[in-house]
């Protein structure tokens, strides 16, 4: 849902509120004094308290902070569990204002701006996002068709998590009364305003134009790596929205990736001399294995803890009865539907069978300890 346009200038009925600016920097110094600058101008109308979570930089950053000993601005140096995700969740924990704010530090999100996401809070909206997407925004001329496709792609890919035009924006602001919602915030490279959207439920957020500019001065972090932790954080947060169904896609592409393993070994073993009987048996238990061991490490990751040969055990047996299920299903199908070809009967039973076997390994092999029966 989106704002009048934001003009980057204070409006008239701007809440007049106390807020904390989370700013997570590493290697920033050299865009701190402006930002600073432009924040001191909020402090007319606003009670700012301003947290710099720095990842040690050494860069300066310590060094200018103290040199001007700003009673409003905190500096935490980060020496552990180092990111921009993790930095913000920290300095959640340290800020002591009603209204919180999460920024970059290098001037790519307009502080002028600030006043408009607070009046959309005062209107009652529980999370505001400065957005690049909605009518009234822009980006800078040289932001590149490239990193403008990266953003794009990254927020189509998170579209059923969130309905925000710009779920990827690093500027947004929300009551600290939001994160009594969230059970936890475990999030993985630079998207915390996603984590916050997903784990604290909300709904509908409100998004505010803004114009977001090209970095002031340094460099880029974006990287391929962490291109890869937004994959990786993406798989968190839809097992968190849609357990059952994330872990079941996952579940069948495990599958498909056994029937490969199955093809693989199956010719190996015949090249080698193998009789067939024996290749395809082996070739099965080369694929069940190959199966159980993937799925204990994606799809059903939370279960990697568990008893090893007990899980594998179960999984055995789960598989069997997958099997068996399969085949009678097949078999029933093809003798009630004689006019049904081979091919649609085999189909009805894989996915009678996948089902099983998906629920048997769901809820009994890789049952999660919240599930577990509870130990005497």
């Amino acid at each position: 849902m989106a704002s009048e346009p934001n003009s980057g200038v204070e409006s008239p009925g701007a809440t007049r509120s106390s807020i904390s600016i989370i700013v997570p920097t590493y290697k920033e110094a050299l865009n701190l004094p402006l930002l600073i600058e432009r924040l001191e101008q909020l402090r007319k109308s606003l009670d700012v308290e301003l947290l710099i979570m720095d990842d040690n930089s050494q860069d300066g950053t310590t060094e200018y902070i103290a040199g001007r000993a700003l009673p409003w601005v905190r500096l935490v140096v980060r020496t552990q569990d180092r990111g921009l995700s993790p930095a913000v969740v920290d300095g959640l924990k340290l800020a002591t204002k009603e209204t919180v704010v999460v920024m970059d530090a290098d001037l790519s999100h307009p502080p002028e701006a600030i006043p408009a996401l607070l009046d959309a809070l005062a209107k009652g909206h529980e999370f505001v996002i400065g957005s690049r997407y909605v009518p009234g925004a822009s980006t800078d001329e040289s932001w590149g068709v490239f990193r403008w496709l990266n953003s794009k792609v990254a927020t189509l890919m998170a579209r059923p998590l969130t309905n925000a035009a710009d779920p990827m924006s690093g500027f947004f602001a929300f009551r600290r009364t939001l994160l009594d919602r969230a059970k936890s915030l475990n999030p993985i490279g630079y998207k915390i305003g996603l984590e916050l959207l997903v784990k604290c439920h909300v709904k509908r957020a409100e998004e505010i134009p803004i114009h977001f500019a090209q970095r002031a001065k340094g460099e880029s972090k974006l990287t391929f790596q962490q291109q890869l932790r937004y994959i990786q954080h993406l798989r968190r947060l839809f097992i968190y929205r849609y357990p059952n169904w994330s872990h079941f896609l996952q579940f069948l592409v495990v599958g498909a990736c056994g029937v490969l393993v199955n093809i693989a070994a199956l010719t190996i073993f015949l090249k080698a001399g193998f009789l067939l009987n024996h290749s395809v048996a082996l070739a099965i238990g080369v694929s069940m294995l190959s199966n159980f061991v993937l799925n204990r490490r994606f799809s059903f990751s939370y279960s990697r803890s568990g008893p090893l040969l007990k899980q594998l055990a179960g999984f055995v047996v789960a598989c069997s009865l997958g099997a068996l299920i399969n085949y009678a299903v097949t078999m029933g199908a093809l003798r009630v539907f004689p006019h049904w070809i081979p091919q649609l009967g085999a189909l009805l039973g894989i996915v009678a069978g996948t089902g099983i076997n998906f629920i048997l390994c769901r809820i009994v092999v890789f049952r999660s300890r919240a599930e577990a029966p509870a130990q005497s």
